[in-house]
């Protein structure tokens, strides 16, 4: 039985107090902004909100889910993240079952030139005419193809299949699937941990990249909500919603009052943060597993 010192105890004591106050300084500024989403505008802007809501109210989210545009970019945001991780992760996986066949021609090649693309890039201006020749421009794919090969994810797939039983393909051949039977019947099923977690890690990206829209996209009904959450945040969009509410919506003026473009700015980071943050915990079984995987061989 092992005995602790006392320099274990404080060791312990002080791993917890950081961890603690490292959790503490993670959580803190999300529950301070649902807090305010949930306070009147005017009295935040008074200072002083830390934990709870000192006013009540519920008109911050009401303008939010009143607007049209913001619920169609929640929409937006929902298929680009859906169809993103979708065709990602299925590309991705392909491309590193292919980087796992040593009979390839010029596999080591691709793998080089691969890598390379993951410290240089051809750069900004290069890229946005690139996608306007390709005709991506005002259109939602340019938020999906351009991310469709990951090649870092690409390395984690090739580690994982890579460790899989290598009789696993003298089996499924002896059964008469090919190679996409094989990936698709076997090798697939079986990589249910990384698929988990690089599956999390591409749809948080889709979800939260507001950057892509925001360059290559000028139509209103295609920006997803980040977007329009960061034009919130960069302007007074407030006043502009607020001029096009209804008669009806006039009528609780004293109510609109209270609203600011602040506490509208934090309600609307609410909504669109979270969704993602409710997939974690139906994932994080794998993240161990998932993550770890692309250290263990290679």
């Amino acid at each position: 039985m092992h005995h602790y010192t006392f320099g274990d105890r404080v060791l312990s004591v002080t791993i917890y107090i950081l961890l603690t106050l490292l959790a503490f300084s993670t959580f803190y500024p999300f529950w301070n902004a649902l807090a305010i989403s949930f306070n009147n505008g005017l009295d935040t802007s008074l200072g002083g909100i830390t934990f709870w809501p000192r006013k009540f109210t519920l008109e911050n989210y009401n303008i939010v889910f009143q607007d049209k545009r913001l619920l169609n970019g929640f929409v937006i945001a929902l298929l680009r993240t859906a169809a993103g991780t979708v065709l990602s992760i299925i590309c991705t996986a392909i491309f590193a079952y292919g980087m796992t066949k040593r009979e390839l021609i010029g596999r080591k090649f691709y793998m080089v030139f691969g890598i390379i693309t993951l410290y240089f890039s051809g750069g900004l201006i290069p890229y946005y005419l690139l996608i306007k020749d390709l005709g991506l421009r005002d259109s939602f794919w340019v938020m999906v193809i351009p991310g469709a090969i990951s090649v870092w994810n690409m390395i984690i797939f090739r580690t994982f299949f890579m460790g899989l039983p290598a009789g696993l393909d003298e089996s499924a051949k002896i059964d008469g699937c090919g190679h996409w039977g094989t990936f698709f019947r076997i090798v697939l099923p079986l990589s249910g941990p990384v698929l988990a977690t690089l599956s999390l890690f591409t749809a948080v990206y889709h979800w939260n990249d507001w950057f892509t829209p925001g360059i290559y996209i000028t139509k209103q009904n295609l920006l997803p909500i980040q977007t329009m959450l960061k034009q919130i945040l960069n302007s007074n969009i407030m006043t502009e919603q607020m001029a096009q509410l209804d008669s009806a919506a006039q009528g609780a003026a004293s109510r609109m009052r209270g609203i600011t473009t602040k506490s509208l700015s934090m309600a609307t980071m609410m909504v669109a943060t979270l969704p993602i943050v409710m997939v974690y915990p139906f994932v994080q079984k794998y993240f161990v597993k998932g993550v770890l995987v692309g250290s263990l061989k290679e």
